[in-house]
């Protein structure tokens, strides 16, 4: 027979697969609007690669030299095992926080939420708005992500760091933000 189950006259006629799962996207937090915006997909990628790297120096690096000075067997190839497994650790929290990571811009200001192991929601009223910064590394610029930082009344510690935002959605919610506290100023 033929190298499929059935003959090609015979086969059941099935969707494609790409048709028929629906893309991944992080699933909204519990108690969360329709309105909350993820961040994209490519800067959970970064965020992973990050990750990575942090993973395999901290993690693998600890395990890794526990390994040698235990004197465990395939000494040097369990060390180097030790930082892959510390790399892909690292890797997937990277990711998965970047994942879990959502905003939205409202009438009263801005809301960030993070959900990763411990649930944070922050929300920056308008009227609690100094000025805002668009941060571009190279890495940022080369992906068209930005970090949007909106500091805040109070000491010149108090900010609102929301990174790997899409550059023109970062360069909106400066621009909406800018407008809305003209407006509130001018009110007074």
């Amino acid at each position: 027979m033929a190298p499929g189950l059935f003959p090609p006259a015979e086969r059941p006629d099935l969707p494609d697969l790409a048709d028929a799962l629906p893309m991944p996207s992080p699933p909204p937090l519990p108690g969360a609007a329709a309105d909350w915006q993820p961040l994209p997909l490519r800067a959970a990628t970064i965020a992973a690669a990050a990750g990575a790297i942090s993973g395999a120096i901290v993690i693998g690096g600890a395990l890794g030299a526990g390994w040698v000075m235990l004197e465990l067997p395939m000494r040097w190839l369990g060390a180097a095992a030790m930082l892959v497994v510390g790399a892909l650790v690292g890797a997937g929290f990277g990711f998965r926080r970047q994942r879990r990571t959502f905003w939205r811009l409202d009438g009263q200001g801005l809301g960030v939420r993070r959900d990763l192991m411990w649930q944070l929601e922050t929300h920056v009223p308008i009227s609690r708005v100094q000025h805002l910064d668009l941060r571009r590394g190279p890495i940022e610029r080369g992906a068209r992500l930005a970090t949007l930082v909106v500091h805040t009344a109070g000491s010149r510690f108090s900010a609102v760091t929301l990174g790997g935002l899409d550059s023109t959605d970062a360069e909106h919610l400066r621009d909406t933000l800018a407008h809305q506290l003209d407006q509130d100023d001018d009110a007074l």
